[in-house]
């Protein structure tokens, strides 16, 4: 008898995804909740566990491949005994002549990716045709959009055919590889397969770097021991080896002697010679997502940016006064941010039409603020919410921003973290930024951008004296937000900034 493994519910209104990897292979026995593969959208990745305990058998969604929601997968068998009718018994003797264990391949298919992706980029192979695999022994990473998926092996043997190469762009449900030899029953232990006799003073290694890692230390000519592995197991990745530096390149042996040339006049470059300076490096998907969604926020809304500045002395009094005791009573740091949440949810509540959004010819009123909150991650920028934000005290709004901010610089935000959003909050000042107009987050209708907090010279009180201050942006639609409102809720929140007792007597 077998069992269905289907395409698992993916997200709000995410109706595909990409097969990024298969941690089993056919032939392979698994585990009720073992995980057989990894499923890429254009936000998360998607683990599918294994409904019951038995054996891997087809595979349906190959690496690569786009699979819909409630999509067939792959099929699980009966186990061994059960599909044979052996006697337990007989089992003992089967496990004891591995020879006699059936060889079978293995597809390796691209996991699930998403909401409403379709699609995935091979990044890295972990291992070459030829070489032992273990079950759940991570063989590449996919690059979407939004996160890279790492696909485990989904059986133990040997991996046979690649057929998506790195920098391929493989379908959701295709095809990436073949692992050939998967024994039932049979324990491999690909290190020792892999590294049967390391030189003297070399450790051995279970975990292979990723191809395109080696490659680059190749070419920046540094060795294993100056890049520290961030991969799984401490698999050193090509970010890892482009965050190491560029080691000074390996001496060339000197040319020999030769005669010497009559001075030559030097010639311009021709495009040839530039070309070959150049180096051509295809986007991300995730670049490629944030090109798309900017550029559709453009085209669509009629986008204005009205401006404003807020002395932050007030907060930072505030803050120099009771931030050891809130650290020690809630175990988290105050920051800035708490103040511009509970500040925007202050504004966003006297000019709802800011946290509304345009459907078609309705304006939808959102009762509520599902606070977006812009991460910078190494592969692009992302937006986790924080739900019901107006409801959250400081602590709590502190605690689910340095949350959420792990989880996206670790790639491990979910679907429903990202979806949602009724307004969001950038914050540039991070890095450096004085001034800037920030670009919708469609469907929202605004985004406040906060930036550097740098001393200014002011007058108060009729004297001029150095002030922290710090530039406001609110950029909006226009099409639901007229000029009047906008300012309105700039200098709300300028007001609850620079006096934020106003926000514990809502005024």
């Amino acid at each position: 008898m077998s069992t269905e493994v289907r395409v698992p519910t993916l997200g709000e209104s995410v109706s595909e995804a990409t097969v990024a990897t298969w941690f089993k292979k056919p032939g392979d026995p698994v585990a009720a909740d073992e995980m057989l593969c990894e499923l890429e959208t254009d936000k998360v990745t998607v683990e599918v566990p294994s409904p019951v305990a038995g054996t891997m058998g087809e595979i349906v969604a190959q690496e690569g491949d786009t699979v819909g929601v409630d999509a067939l997968l792959a099929m699980i068998g009966a186990s061994d005994g059960a599909a044979t009718g052996e006697t337990p018994a007989a089992k003992p003797a089967a496990t004891s002549a591995p020879k006699a264990a059936k060889a079978e391949a293995v597809d390796v298919m691209v996991p699930a990716l998403g909401e409403s992706v379709s699609e995935a980029t091979v990044a890295s192979w972990f291992k070459q045709p030829g070489e032992a695999v273990a079950v759940d022994e991570m063989l590449c990473e996919l690059e979407t959009d939004k996160v890279s998926v790492e696909v485990p092996s989904p059986a133990a043997g040997v991996l046979g055919e690649i057929l998506a190469a790195e920098g391929a762009t493989v379908q959701a449900g295709g095809k990436l590889a073949v692992i050939s030899g998967a024994a039932a029953g049979a324990t491999p232990t690909p290190a020792q397969d892999a590294a049967p006799a390391s030189e003297a003073g070399t450790v051995d290694r279970d975990v292979e770097d990723a191809p395109s890692a080696k490659k680059l230390m190749a070419e920046k000519g540094l060795s294993r021991d100056q890049v520290s592995g961030t991969g799984r197991d401490g698999r050193v990745m090509k970010e890892d080896v482009q965050k190491a530096g560029a080691a000074p390149a390996p001496q060339a042996a000197p040319a020999p002697t030769a005669p010497a040339q009559p001075a030559q006049t030097p010639r311009a470059p021709s495009p040839a010679d530039d070309a070959a300076r150049e180096e051509r490096v295809r986007m991300t998907k995730l670049r490629q997502t944030i090109a798309r969604r900017l550029k559709e926020a453009q085209n669509t809304a009629a986008m204005l940016t009205t401006y404003n500045e807020a002395d932050m002395g007030g907060i930072m009094e505030l803050r120099n006064e009771y931030k050891d005791m809130f650290e020690k009573k809630h175990g988290v740091k105050m920051g800035f941010m708490s103040f511009f949440v509970k500040a925007c949810c202050h504004a966003l509540n006297e000019v709802p039409e800011v946290n509304a959004e345009i459907d078609g010819t309705d304006v939808v009123y959102k009762n509520y603020v599902h606070m977006g909150v812009a991460v910078g991650t190494p592969n692009g920028l992302v937006v986790p919410v924080l739900r019901d934000a107006h409801k959250m005290g400081f602590a709590e709004i502190e605690k689910t921003i340095a949350e959420m901010g792990r989880r996206a610089r670790d790639g491990k935000l979910s679907m429903a973290d990202m979806q949602g959003g009724s307004f969001t909050i950038s914050n540039g000042g991070v890095y450096g930024s004085l001034m800037s107009s920030p670009i919708l987050n469609p469907p929202q209708s605004g985004i406040l951008g906060m930036h550097k907090i740098q001393e200014r010279p002011m007058v108060v009180k009729g004297q001029i004296v150095a002030r922290p201050m710090m530039y406001l942006a609110l950029s909006y639609d226009h099409r639901i937000v007229d000029g009047k409102g906008a300012v309105t809720f700039l200098v709300r929140v300028k007001e609850a900034l620079e006096d934020p007792r106003r926000l514990l007597m809502d005024l």
